[in-house]
């Protein structure tokens, strides 16, 4: 990527990984990149409530070069078609408007994170999980439910899945599992103490971790395999919303890569159990 290139991307790609005064440059820029190309340092630095310093510094660590260089870069970006919508929910937001950001803003999630899931990552934790003698998948907060669907989807390939949801319940799991046992923790942060230990002890007992987290986080120096999502949304206040797609769509994406690794010879057991539900359904009306 040269300097001129998608350079809104770019920052938002690297909001995760700032400094609290540089992430404030930052969301300045993004929040009105038009008015960002006519600033001067000044104007922007109290824009963001920093310093021009830290205006520069940001700059440097982004392009390598100053504000001046850095203005150019963001009116290239603009003038070659760079799409860009601001996704932040306003309070004056009407229904509609708040709908098409959250959905943009699920799409602009899912293509980022293709984009930055290395291919062989993914490829060796689906060995790892066809392989596995048991699969537990541990989540907590917003990422309990993600772990939940993991369990639904995983059942179904006849193999011992578990969803563990409670700190406790983890900690020991963790602690007896073994070798041969893969256990996969979601965390959005990457920075929730509780499960950032069980991934330690889970480690330490023979287990093979894998991590859906944010990439660089203090979780990942514990796990054996890190599939990374990175953070891109302000948790402070909200739980994660469009990001919680992406997890879900790559839980999708292993639980199919672990199907397939079975063969054609399992479409019986899972028609099998599709068979099993279907006295709960009322049949199809057929429209006139």
């Amino acid at each position: 990527m040269n300097k001129h290139e998608d350079i809104i991307r770019k920052i938002q790609e690297r909001l995760s990984t700032l400094s609290k005064s540089e992430r404030k440059v930052a969301e300045a820029i993004l929040a009105d990149p038009k008015t960002t190309i006519h600033s001067s340092i000044a104007k922007l630095a109290a824009r963001a409530q920093v310093s021009e310093p830290t205006v520069n510094r940001f700059c440097r660590s982004l392009i390598g070069s100053g504000f001046p260089d850095f203005k150019v870069s963001l009116a290239q970006s603009l003038a070659t078609g760079t799409p860009y919508v601001n996704l932040n929910v306003e309070p004056d937001d009407a229904p509609g408007a708040v709908t098409a950001k959250i959905f943009e803003a699920a799409k602009n999630n899912l293509t980022r994170a293709q984009d930055i899931l290395p291919e062989a990552l993914i490829s060796r934790a689906v060995d790892v999980l066809a392989q596995a003698r048991r699969i537990e998948f541990y989540g907590l907060g917003a990422s309990g439910p993600v772990a939940k669907d993991a369990h639904h989807k995983f059942f179904r390939l006849n193999m011992p899945v578990v969803a563990y949801t409670d700190i406790l319940v983890q900690r020991m799991a963790a602690a007896g599992s073994h070798s041969g046992d893969a256990i996969v923790i979601i965390s959005y942060t990457g920075r929730t103490l509780p499960l950032i230990e069980t991934a330690r002890v889970a480690r330490e007992a023979g287990a093979t971790v894998i991590g859906i987290t944010n990439p660089g986080s203090p979780l990942t120096e514990h796990c054996s395999i890190v599939l990374p999502i990175e953070e891109t949304e302000d948790t402070d206040i909200y739980t994660p919303m469009s990001s919680r797609i992406v997890y879900l769509t790559l839980i999708d994406a292993l639980a199919t890569g672990v199907l397939l690794k079975r063969g054609p010879e399992f479409n019986a057991h899972l028609k099998k159990l599709k068979q099993s539900v279907q006295d709960t359904r009322l049949p199809k009306v057929e429209k006139k």
